[in-house]
């Protein structure tokens, strides 16, 4: 018991997530994104020091 409350809530803010418009900036986002991503130099030499000695 007392799983109400707790439901209401997760379906009240699933149901705003759902239909409420969200403005999305896409060239901010592709910046950020951009920042997390390791460039092409730094994943070979990444995964060279990952793979174990043989």
């Amino acid at each position: 018991m007392g799983r109400g409350r707790q439901k209401a809530k997760q379906t009240k803010v699933a149901r705003e997530l759902k239909y409420t418009n969200h403005h999305i900036d896409m060239d901010r986002l592709r910046k950020e994104l951009a920042a997390d991503a390791p460039r092409d130099d730094q994943a070979a030499s990444h995964d060279q020091e990952s793979e174990p000695a043989r």
